[in-house]
């Protein structure tokens, strides 16, 4: 019986053995046919994720993408498992444009890591179809840099596009157009995040995180550059890493309490928000703290010492920008690792840098501009021997700059402007071999510029105006090239003459030598520096012709030429590089201030000075003067605003001995918005083709020989706020229309030929006609009429263009302050015009120079 059951069992086996044998294929097919079939789903997927959510491939990087192959993993950017699911989609940077699907996607069942960040997708990402993705595999998905909108809160929390994906590790949406507020503690359910980056979106309302449920996976937080208020609060945050919540609203220093707990933080940047009070001294506490950055704010009182406990780690320090006094606390005398330290911009005092700075022998960056820092600059310094950039502008530092200082530097960047320094230019800055940058303006120092200082092999910038310097500029300077970028030296006592060498610092685009004793002629070989920007040479003696070369220069938007003895003709080459300017970042971004000074006697005090480091309470220090009432000085940074190729904006030859006509293609500069052609010889008719100059904004023809009449093409310029055109030969009635109608007498008197029905009637030119007193009180009333009406609409109406200044105290932009108070205008209109009426000496001036 055991001999026949074995038997029987063995026979059973070898009966299944052939049944395997004889249904392998066609299991073998089932399982080619199943996985045929998921890779057919994944193409599907992908092919309408193309359908319907690209409507432009600029580049062509989807032709591959084509629906008759059934294996997408030779597709481009398309990344597989190797039994053929796509695990893996990134898109990053490639321009595509469309409505965001992300149904499409979320169909692809093995899909891990998604990016498509740099794109122009947009749309609101909640779901548009009726199915339910009962399963996720995504552990990455960045949509940063694209336009994608909706509430975020749609796209993470039960039910809603991404609630299913429990594995997300990264999550990037950064700089978008997300809006809403985020509860953080509904997303505990993401056990393994570890990256959550919201920035540059529009976030806003109460955010009050819980990191408790999913703290051992958090490690970086960004939701800086949003609106987010209220009382932000950390419960735990165990293994954060980077806390960053810059530029919002938050008012609240409450919640800083609470990052006793973060004791694995190594960033928080709390920079630009609304935090007041003192600083806590709990951030004393954070002993792996890196980078800590409070910039911004409005936070006062002391520096807490307890900051330094952290000095162990602390490499980088950002307290500028608030109300902080006092001292620096010895505290941080132990802070071997820090690179850079910025208390800009608040009002501390006391000996801190040699007491402590210099003994922070890692230090690279060190800003402290805008203090009360006073004393000398200490040579301990040079102690700090991988200082690369140094900033103590605006402070009360005085004496002479200490020698030695360049030793054994690796120094870089040198700003020194507005203090009290004084002596000769430190020879000694010619053994900093690395110098790049070097700015010692609105100081007291004087002799002359060293040559070692010429001759630095980096050297890019170099500033030194306002001070009492004297000498020349060497006649070899740039003459084997240089890296040489800008050269400002203005309101001093250089003399000598303007090498043509210089036109061999081929890199140029900001050289300012005005309110010097500069002599000779202008090098033609300036029309060479093709990234020339802006050149002021006025104010000097200056004598010859303008050379013709300096209309190649294809970048210039600004020439100041005023106040020398130049003569001949306006070249009417200065109109060629109309239409060339393309480059926008040559000097974007710049600090600057204009003056403008509307007195005769006053007229040094007038232009764009380079203003980095120089408060404006200080240039009106520096620029005041009891005759010249009327100045007025903006500050703010250049912007770059073409919305074509540009064209030259500041033309200025005013106070010169230039003949002859005014050429006509001044009207093809486009976007010019001063022309100051005053106190000159000039000859001839006003061109009608400055009607075509739209963008103007002042317009000075004064004390020339002009005749003829005002063209009627001037009516269309609506921009226009100042006008000059007194003391011609001009004839014939005044425009009526548009800017015209508004300006004052001033602007056209000792024309004996003008007239005008209302501010010169024609019949009578000058004299009252019997029933003037009838008529007084009818003319007053309309003239006041015109100014309040059109120049009102101006002021209101008025727009930038090309480069323009963004004046930071007036919120607004401008024609570099050139529009005047409508009040102040209307009384002064009414004096002239009452004087007029009375016949009195204030409208009879005689031709003056």
């Amino acid at each position: 019986m055991i001999t026949i059951k074995r038997a029987s069992i063995q026979l059973s086996a070898m009966k299944f053995s052939f049944f395997i044998l004889a249904c392998l294929p066609m299991m073998m097919m089932i399982a080619v046919i199943s996985e045929s079939s998921q890779q057919s789903n994944d193409v599907v997927a992908l092919m309408a994720f193309k359908s319907f959510s690209i409507q432009r491939d600029p580049k062509g990087l989807l032709k591959s993408w084509n629906s008759n192959s059934l294996i997408p993993c030779a597709w481009k950017e398309v990344i597989c498992s190797p039994d053929g699911r796509v695990t893996s989609l990134d898109l990053s940077d490639y321009s595509l444009v469309g409505n965001l699907h992300m149904d499409d996607l979320m169909a692809l069942e093995t899909l891990q890591h998604l990016h498509l960040r740099g794109n122009g997708f947009f749309g609101n990402l909640s779901h548009s179809s009726n199915r339910d993705f009962l399963s996720c595999n995504l552990e990455t998905i960045d949509l940063s840099s694209n336009k994608i909108s909706g509430s975020i809160s749609d796209y993470f929390f039960l039910n809603h596009t991404f609630s299913n994906c429990h594995n997300l590790n990264l999550v990037n949406f950064s700089n978008n157009l997300l809006n809403g507020s985020m509860d953080i503690s509904s997303m505990s359910f993401y056990k393994n995040l570890s990256t959550l980056d919201l920035s540059y979106n529009l976030l806003s309302g109460l955010v009050t995180p819980d990191l408790e449920s999913y703290h051992a996976s958090l490690k970086y937080l960004d939701l800086s550059h949003n609106n987010i208020s209220g009382a932000f609060k950390l419960e735990s945050c165990h293994n954060l890493r980077v806390l960053n919540l810059s530029y919002n609203s938050l008012s609240s220093i409450g919640f800083l309490t609470s990052l006793t707990d973060c004791q694995m933080l190594e960033t928080l940047d709390l920079s630009l928000n609304s935090l007041q009070n003192k600083i806590p001294k709990v951030l004393g506490n954070l002993k792996n703290l890196e980078q800590l950055s409070l910039a911004h704010n409005q936070f006062s009182g002391e520096i807490p010492k307890e900051l330094g406990q952290t000095c162990k780690t602390l490499r980088k320090l950002d307290l500028s920008e608030n109300n902080l006094s006092g001292g620096f606390p010895s505290t941080f005398i132990m802070c071997s690792s820090l690179e850079s330290l910025n208390i800009g911009s608040n009002q501390i005092s006391g000996d801190f840098l040699h007491t402590i700075v210099s003994n922070l022998t890692a230090l690279k960056y060190l800003y402290l501009p805008f203090n009360n820092i006073t004393a000398s600059i200490p040579l301990s310094l040079t102690n700090c021997h991988q200082l690369v950039e140094l900033d103590l502008s605006s402070n009360g530092l005085s004496g002479e700059f200490p020698s030695g200082f360049c030793s054994s530097s690796s120094i870089q960047k040198i700003l020194l402007a507005n203090n009290f320094l004084s002596g000769n230019v430190p020879l000694e800055l010619g053994n900093c071999k690395k110098l790049r940058t070097i700015n010692l303006s609105f100081n007291k120092l004087n002799g002359s510029i060293p040559s070692e200082i010429w001759k630095l092999p980096y050297l890019t910038n170099l500033v030194m105006w306002g001070n009492k310097l004297t000498g020349i500029i060497p006649q070899n300077v740039c003459q084997n090239g240089g890296n040489l970028e800008t050269l400002i030296i203005n309101n001093n006592f250089i003399t000598g003459n303007i090498p043509p060498s210089l036109a061999n610092c081929n890199n140029l685009s900001w050289v300012s030598l005005s309110n010097n004793k500069i002599t000779g002629e202008i090098p033609a070989e300036l029309g060479n520096l093709k990234n020339l920007v802006i050149l002021q040479l006025d104010t000097n003696s200056l004598t010859g012709e303008i050379p013709a070369e300096i209309g190649a220069c294809k970048s210039l938007i600004w020439l100041d030429l005023s106040s020398n003895r130049l003569s001949g003709s306006i070249p009417q080459e200065l109109a060629r590089q109309s239409g060339l300017i393309n480059d926008p970042n040559i000097i974007s971004l710049q600090n600057v201030a204009f003056l403008r000074s509307g007195d005769i006697p006053c007229r040094d005090r007038h232009g764009l000075y380079e203003s980095e480091g120089i408060g404006i309470q200080s240039m009106e220090d520096f620029f005041a003067d009891s005759s010249c009432t009327s100045t007025r000085i903006n500050k703010g940074v250049t912007i770059y605003s073409f919305t074509n190729n540009g064209s030259m904006i500041y033309l200025d030859l005013s106070h010169n001995f230039l003949s002859n006509k005014i050429p006509d293609n001044i009207g093809t500069i486009n976007y010019l918005m001063v022309l100051s052609l005053g106190h000159n010889k000039l000859t001839g008719s006003i061109p009608d083709s400055l009607g075509g100059l739209r963008q103007l904004g002042v317009l000075d023809l004064s004390y020339n020989y002009l005749e003829g009449n005002i063209p009627q093409s001037l009516q269309s310029l609506t921009l226009l706020s100042e006008l000059n055109l007194s003391n011609n030969d001009l004839t014939g009635k005044i425009p009526s229309a548009g800017q015209l109608a508004t300006f004052l007498p001033s602007a056209y008197a000792n024309n004996s030929g003008l007239c005008d029905d209302l501010l010169l009637p024609c019949q009578s030119l000058l004299q009252p006609s019997p029933s003037a007193s009838d008529s007084t009180e009818k003319n007053y009333t309309i003239e006041v009429g015109l100014v309040l009406s059109i120049g009102a609409g101006f002021a209101v109406g008025i727009l930038g263009f090309g480069y323009t200044l963004l004046f930071k105290d007036s919120w607004r932009y401008a024609y570099f302050g050139f529009i005047e108070k409508m009040h102040d205008r209307i009384s002064v209109f009414v004096k002239v015009k009452m004087a007029k009426l009375k016949n009195t000496p204030e409208t009879s001036q005689g031709r003056r120079r």
